[in-house]
């Protein structure tokens, strides 16, 4: 292999794929990026057998070839480089790199080692712009838990109609869903499918500053993501990762449907009151409100008897019956830190039935959160 490529270039794909090479024992060649040519590109590949990057670059291609080498190194290096030409050349399974007066060389293992990233077929796809579809995924991603004995919770949920998709993720004590209307797509029936947390936090992680659209293809086992070139027609990134096996959780079960106490409220004076109070919670981070419809207020307390004690109220507009609930601080605030309008709705269920938090004007995003049993 011989090609010559801009270091810009160079750097943008390796900070992208050398996310996901995996400091592997048993298999080192994981910890490597696949070089290859195709045509007037340079592909560079990583994987860690669940995720797969590939990132192509226009490149001046002199003679084509493939070499795998450590992706950390390899990255790191090309960063230091200045911005210009560099000529990369595979000489007995090491790679020679140049750029002006910088020269080095990298020793690398056969590309035949690498593993094969799954090829899905390019049938069922859905368009979607990829700023804001990483934005929608950032409100519910951390919500996600991993668990052994219910391995489908470590997962987003994605349900795919022809017009949306909706996202949701839970960990049983929480849940967060929220709804995105599609651009494009090429889908004649309802599906669904669970993508691992990681994924997901890779795509917020590539796509989230991109401008354009980002396609989504699907098959039974695995699902990609595609993002186009600028400059040609020509994929940029691609990512393929694996499927989660197994039923999500009926969660539509949990959401209420009615409630008997409703709350709209301020959404940074109700969130500053709660951080307050958070730091004088106790050891099961209870933060407490007490809900007055007569008054049109919220008191919210908290007590640590090592610290002290915390009591504030939030006026807002309350009706239905009068209340006493405890949350868990940190679940109650995941909710509140995801929603950007002014103004947001808390509807209840008595003591200990679930909570819902919305955003006011605003019905794509909904937070479930369990309250805590003080009996």
């Amino acid at each position: 292999m011989k090609i010559q490529i801009l270091q810009k270039k160079l750097k943008e794909g390796l900070n992208i794929v050398e996310k996901i090479s995996s400091k592997s024992l048993t298999l080192p060649i994981l910890n490597n990026i696949l070089f290859s040519t195709e045509k007037n590109f340079l592909k560079l590949t990583t994987t860690d057998l669940e995720i797969g990057i590939n990132f192509w670059i226009l490149a001046k291609i002199e003679k084509e070839g493939k070499i795998t080498v450590p992706s950390r190194l390899c990255s790191s290096f090309v960063n230091l480089l200045p911005d210009k030409k560099i000529d990369l050349e595979v000489k007995n399974n090491d790679l020679i790199i140049n750029c002006e007066n910088y020269k080095t060389k990298v020793k690398g293992l056969s590309a035949e080692e690498f593993p094969l990233i799954p090829n899905v077929e390019k049938i069922k796809s859905i368009s979607f712009d990829a700023s804001l579809f990483c934005k929608n995924l950032n409100q519910i991603v951390d919500i996600a838990s991993f668990s052994n004995s219910r391995p489908e919770i470590s997962g987003i949920y994605f349900y795919l109609t022809k017009n949306s998709v909706i996202t949701a993720a839970t960990d049983s004590f929480r849940l967060g869903e929220k709804k995105l209307t599609l651009k494009k797509s090429s889908l004649n029936e309802e599906c669904s499918f669970i993508l691992p947390q990681k994924t997901v936090k890779e795509l917020i992680n590539i796509f989230g500053e991109k401008k354009g659209e980002i396609t989504m293809f699907f098959s039974p086992n695995q699902v990609m993501f595609e993002y186009q070139m600028e400059e040609v027609s020509h994929p940029q990134i691609q990512i393929v990762s694996r499927l989660i096996e197994g039923e999500y959780p009926n969660y539509q079960e949990i959401i209420p449907k009615k409630f008997t106490t409703e709350v709209i409220l301020n959404r940074n004076d109700f969130l500053n009151q709660i951080k307050i109070a958070s730091l004088f919670s106790g050891k099961i981070n209870e933060v407490r409100f007490k809900i007055n419809p007569k008054e049109k207020k919220l008191l919210i307390f908290s007590k640590n008897p090592d610290l002290g004690e915390y009591q504030s109220s939030v006026l807002g507009k309350i009706k239905g019956e009068a209340l006493e609930i405890s949350f868990n601080h940190k679940f109650f605030l995941d909710g509140l830190l995801n929603i950007n309008s002014s103004k947001v709705i808390l509807e209840l269920n008595g003591d200990s039935g679930p909570a819902i938090i919305k955003p006011v004007g605003d019905n794509t995003y909904i937070y479930v959160v369990m309250p805590i049993k003080t009996n």
